[in-house]
């Protein structure tokens, strides 16, 4: 028995099992589950949402081939010249989100240079998009690991547009695996090759370039953040790729050089049903507080936010998740 006793307790108490005796009878009612619904649309237009058709691509995987096409051309979007008399450099500009900043970039006043692997027919079509918006594009063909291709590329986009102002290291490689083991040398070295290697070959060729109002602009991922258990190699890349970003934005402040990240979480893009199984790529993105996966030109718009000296001149250093919400559960 206490020996002191604060009357309000047994009123609060009780209003306690009032509060719960709500829920729990709400809850009855509900059979205990949350509500469920449809996928979240949010957007300027609507957006496709899983089950899509089961499919799987070989890689680097065609954005020609996906089903439905992702949506990067963002026909809502108005340009106001934020990029006005620009250049810019896109590595994986061929398809997914690099295609999407190449279109909106170039709405914006900007020509692009497109760097791809060995996607031709995507090329093709990213370079068509980019001139549908009036201004002019190269397609670059090469590996951003080789040190000898991201100068090649650098020096080709300052042929073809006599400057540089902005660079997007965006090409990645992902591949899982289902248990630690089973994460051979040649997945590890390869997956480091492109998304570090990659990313640091593209901004040392191109920073001697840049002047000040110059930004570069890297494509990080919520696995960077938030880690994932089957893609150990991809994640530990896009975490290195943040920390890149805030020391390389730190370093070159004093030219009023700006270096950003932007970490999406699920894109539709050919770089994940060229991982995931045809199952797992109908399932893509459900998971998400949104139920789906972001569309392209979902994503592309913090590119031109991060890109603007008119829209971010005091942002350096940072990364923006764009992830389809965060769960509480």
């Amino acid at each position: 028995m206490n020996d002191r006793f604060d009357p309000r307790a047994g009123k609060t108490a009780d209003h306690e099992r009032e509060v719960q005796a709500r829920i729990d009878a709400r809850d009855a009612m509900s059979g205990g589950a949350e509500q469920e619904g449809g996928a979240v649309q949010a957007g300027a237009r609507r957006y496709p949402e899983p089950p899509f058709p089961k499919q799987h691509q070989t890689k680097p995987g065609d954005e020609s081939a996906l089903d439905p096409a992702p949506m990067y051309d963002a026909p809502f979007w108005k340009g106001s010249g934020k990029l006005n008399g620009f250049a810019a450099l896109v590595t994986g500009g061929d398809s997914g989100i690099g295609r999407a900043v190449a279109v909106l970039f170039a709405r914006e006043g900007c020509d692009v240079a497109i760097c791809h692997l060995d996607e031709d027919r995507d090329a093709a079509d990213a370079k068509a998009a980019v001139e549908a918006e009036g201004r002019r594009a190269i397609v670059l063909k090469g590996d951003v690991a080789d040190p000898a291709f991201a100068k090649a590329a650098v020096q080709a986009a300052l042929d073809a547009f006599g400057r540089l102002d902005v660079v997007v290291p965006n090409a990645a490689f992902q591949e899982h695996v289902g248990a630690f083991e089973d994460l051979e040398f040649d997945h590890f070295d390869r997956t480091l090759k492109t998304n570090l290697y990659g990313y640091f070959n593209i901004c040392q060729a191109a920073v001697p370039h840049l002047k000040s109002s110059g930004a570069i602009v890297m494509t990080g991922s919520v696995t960077g953040i938030m880690g994932n258990k089957d893609l150990l190699d991809y994640s530990m890349t896009k975490g290195g790729i943040h920390a890149f970003a805030r020391s390389l934005g730190t370093h070159l402040a004093p030219r009023g050089i700006r270096v950003n990240v932007v970490a999406p979480g699920p894109v539709w893009t050919p770089l994940n049903p060229a991982d995931k199984d045809a199952e797992k790529t109908s399932k893509f993105g459900a998971e998400t507080v949104m139920k789906r996966p972001a569309q392209p030109e979902e994503i592309a718009p913090a590119y031109v936010f991060l890109a603007s000296p008119q829209m971010s001149s005091y942002i350096t250093g940072e990364v923006l998740p764009i992830i389809g919400g965060y769960s509480g559960g």
